[in-house]
């Protein structure tokens, strides 16, 4: 038998942490056929990884491709990097289950993330059908999906703040169930966006009791990564405790100067809690600054009723008081940016209806374009006229704090980032385009906080492990073959703040189910990927 594909004279890193070894890999019909010595005469197809890191392609445990994947099914900023499979429906949001009757509300939520495209036109109605849309369209990675829990109250109830009832959350367990029966890995919350702000523990602990049987996953953005981020941990470990299912807090972190430190506590609450029996882990981003819609400025009860009713009461006065008021109130319990970081210190970064914005602080918005205005009655304006279309970055984490959690044996690295293309426009995070080289050039090979071995097993096997995928996330012979080669003298991240749409340097092959999807360097445009569903 002839191989489609030899990767000659690289340091293989087989994912497990174990050192690397100079070791040949051979890939025939989309898996790993021999590790071992290979002559060149007996593949179709070498490559020579002299000098390379050959290692399993990087699991992204938590983003949002799943907005994007339609529009850009090439996934460069993510392919590019050698992220071979990404986790999405994050945050409690997916982009299903959609029901007719409130789909235009989770259309105009999702608004500022998803792109204008004509190949999404939002007609699918369940996880399944999504899933088939996408494999039909075909994608260049592989993608694993969480089912959100803001998604299921959307369907069900809208952007309504009430409890849900006997009926409502009967139906609610329908839907989540119905999705992890088509594939999803688990549900996630978005505990600071609407509707997952609205749902209280007791709703919470209801629905995710669906999970046990399945035996899938809780991945939560916490209630509060700030001021009350140890309670927020417990609310998510007292589901795991609950139900014994694995819980997974998402791109963990502490918020604010104030808050800053707080980790060293919360991982000892995880440390803690594995001890007592719950399977608790956690993933992080290599950046001190966070990513999110403009909407998450306002108080949770502002955004009763869906973006519509958002906007409406941003025209009136005793709303916009009220605003005012509750953003200006020492103790509150909603995750408030601009008390946490400062308006100075949240910039715009994806304006479509005000690209002259993008790049510019929220201080410099309203000095600049709303002068005279009272600060508040500007950034209200400003919100207003956007019509809550634009995204944000927030530089409010501590780097001492990324490092510690970063280090730290329950964590794996996330992007929670979006598909973005150099022609996407705007100013994104550029975690979109850099996390994982970053991570390893900054904070492995520079900084040394982990040895490489184990910085490649953080985004490799143990994501994998924490999915349940048994086919990947390794170098084993019979395991499909997504891998990436990366040179450790090179690797490093180019995408920054204000430049964010540059590829990273030092990553010349990403292969996705055997087949090569960058090729020295360059994209090759193949769509390999597969739609993974939990088993």
């Amino acid at each position: 038998m002839k191989m489609d594909l030899a990767i000659l004279n690289g340091f293989l890193f087989d994912g497990t942490g174990n050192p690397a070894v100079k070791m040949d890999i051979g890939v025939h019909n989309g898996h790993i056929a021999k590790i071992g010595r290979i002559s060149k005469t007996e593949a179709e197809q070498t490559i020579d990884a002299a000098g390379l890191a050959v290692c399993p392609g990087f699991i992204d445990m938590h983003n949002h491709v799943d907005n994007g994947v339609l529009a850009f099914p090439s996934v460069d900023s993510y392919i590019m990097q050698g992220v071979t499979t990404s986790v999405t429906g994050n945050c409690g949001a997916s982009m299903a289950p959609l029901d007719n009757e409130t789909i235009e509300l989770s259309r105009r939520y999702l608004a500022p993330f998803v792109p204008s495209s004509e190949k999404i036109n939002w007609k699918w109605r369940t996880s399944a059908e999504f899933m088939r849309v996408i494999q039909s369209n075909g994608t260049a990675q592989n993608l694993a999906f969480f089912v959100g829990q803001g998604t299921l109250r959307i369907a069900v109830k809208g952007f309504s703040p009430s409890k849900a009832t006997e009926s409502e959350m009967e139906r609610m367990k329908s839907l989540l169930r119905n999705s992890l029966d088509e594939g999803c890995f688990g549900i996630s919350s978005g505990l600071i966006y609407p509707p997952g702000s609205f749902t209280d523990e007791e709703e919470l602990l209801t629905l995710t009791g669906e999970l046990a049987p399945k035996g899938a996953i809780y991945a939560t953005h916490l209630r509060n990564e700030g001021n009350l981020l140890s309670e927020s941990v417990e609310e998510a470990l007292e589901i795991g405790r609950r139900w014994n299912i694995p819980v997974q807090l998402s791109h963990h972190k502490a918020v604010g100067r104030p808050n800053w430190g707080k980790i060293h506590h919360t991982l000892r609450m995880m440390e803690e809690a594995r001890t007592e029996g719950i399977d608790v882990c956690c993933d992080a981003y290599p950046y001190t600054a966070a990513s999110t819609t403009v909407t998450s400025l306002l108080p949770p009860f502002a955004l009763e009723g869906g973006v519509e009713e958002t906007l409406l009461r941003l025209q009136n006065t005793d709303d916009r008081q009220k605003m005012a008021r509750e953003i200006c109130r020492k103790g509150c319990s909603w995750e408030n940016w601009i008390a946490g970081a400062g308006m100075e210190n949240i910039v715009l970064s994806d304006c479509s209806v005000r690209p002259e914005v993008e790049g510019k602080s929220l201080q410099e918005i309203v000095d600049v374009f709303y002068p005279g205005r009272e600060v508040f009655d500007g950034l209200f304006d400003f919100l207003a006229d956007i019509q809550c279309l634009a995204k944000m970055v927030v530089f409010a984490m501590d780097e001492n704090d990324v490092k510690t959690v970063l280090a730290h044996p329950l964590s794996c690295v996330a992007s929670d980032s979006w598909a973005s293309t150099p022609q996407s426009g705007g100013k994104p995070h550029p975690r979109g385009y850099g996390t994982f080289p970053r991570f390893l050039r900054r904070y492995v090979l520079d900084s040394g906080i982990l040895t490489l071995q184990d910085g490649i097993r953080k985004i490799t096997s143990m994501p994998a492990s924490r999915l349940g995928l048994q086919d990947r996330g390794l170098l084993r012979e019979g395991f499909l073959a997504d891998i990436t080669l990366f040179d450790p003298d090179r690797i490093c991240d180019c995408s920054t703040f204000t430049d964010p749409h540059r590829f990273p340097e030092g990553i010349p092959y990403v292969i996705v189910n055997g087949e090569i999807v960058v090729n020295e360097g360059r994209l090759t445009n193949k769509r390999p990927g597969m739609i993974l569903r939990k088993v």
